[in-house]
């Protein structure tokens, strides 16, 4: 299969970006996905030692993965500890 699309990248190179940024969307959509479980906190990987890890984040934590005219160094507590 890799000889195949290489014999055709020979032939058309006016296929090499297509190629490229193809393989860069799916590389970056991957890391996103990967950032969206590793990160998340609606996501439990671990649930018997921490079964609602939504309720460790601190009103200084950044989840979000981009914020626009925030700054969550100055937000104050205003929920209860559980």
């Amino acid at each position: 299969m890799l000889a195949t699309i290489r014999k055709q990248l020979r032939h058309h190179p006016a296929l090499i970006p297509l190629f490229i940024f193809i393989g860069g969307g799916a590389a970056m959509s991957m890391a996103y996905l990967a950032r969206l479980g590793l990160r998340n906190p609606d996501v439990c990987w671990d649930r018997k030692n921490n079964p609602e890890p939504w309720n460790k984040l601190g009103p200084t934590d950044q989840y979000k993965f981009y914020t626009v005219n925030m700054d969550y160094s100055k937000l104050k507590k205003d929920r209860p500890d559980f």
